[in-house]
């Protein structure tokens, strides 16, 4: 019997949050329990020229952290280089971003792969065109979410949000990470103490703030049982 392939979504309260590194902290983690587990960043803006083309870091590091490996633009269709909303960097690169386009890249990785770790861009209404987000793209591949809460002022109004629009969207949150991204946010705990009140989803980890902190450290303070 084929496999069913598991899809996760990692999307955030905000831009700057801390995606990618506990994106790749989840591909790392699945990874090291045995699972064949591949990377996606759909659509990713702020990127380089090189002379292979435009490329997304963001990418990169998803490619390196996983165990299935698959052709650059399968793991990121779309790269743009201004560092703004993709669906204006789409826009101005006279092109537009196709949601079955990113759906026939997804097909590929998940036929190579046990779990697809997907890469949102932005918060999780991100637009990809007048009608379409990229939480478009999420319910398309029927993933499961989780969502990175950057934590800062604000987050606890962000995180609740975005919960409520994960699930007014059909879609299951599977776990939240708390993420330490300003050193000297005095009220970490009792901003995530308020989440785990309020949360359906468990939490799947704290990460700490540490310079140049990688993924395979961020994965240490995961607990992916669930996911394995």
């Amino acid at each position: 019997m084929a496999h069913r392939t598991r899809a996760l979504f990692v999307t955030g309260t905000d831009t700057g949050v801390g995606k990618t590194l506990i994106a790749a902290a989840l591909v790392r983690g699945l990874r090291e329990r045995g699972r064949r587990v591949a990377g996606m960043k759909p659509v990713a803006s702020g990127c380089r020229e090189t002379p292979d083309g435009i490329v997304s870091d963001d990418a990169l590091a998803l490619i390196a952290a996983a165990s299935e490996s698959a052709p650059y633009r399968i793991v990121n269709p779309y790269a743009f280089v201004p560092a703004i909303a993709p669906h204006v960097a789409a826009v101005e690169a006279g092109t537009r971003i196709d949601l079955r386009e990113l759906e026939r890249a997804y097909r590929i990785l998940a036929g190579l792969a046990e779990v697809v770790v997907i890469e949102g861009a932005g918060g999780w209404l991100t637009p990809l065109d007048a009608r379409h987000a990229l939480a478009d793209f999420a319910k398309k591949v029927k993933a499961d979410v989780i969502l990175v809460v950057g934590l800062r002022l604000g987050c606890l109004n962000h995180a609740l949000l975005t919960a409520q629009a994960i699930e007014h969207s059909g879609l299951k949150l599977a776990g939240w990470v708390a993420n330490n991204i300003e050193p000297r946010f005095e009220r970490a705990s009792d901003n995530i103490r308020a989440l785990q009140e309020r949360l359906k989803a468990p939490l799947l980890g704290i990460v700490p703030h540490l310079h140049g902190l990688t993924s395979t450290e961020a994965a240490e303070h995961l607990r992916l049982d669930n996911f394995s």
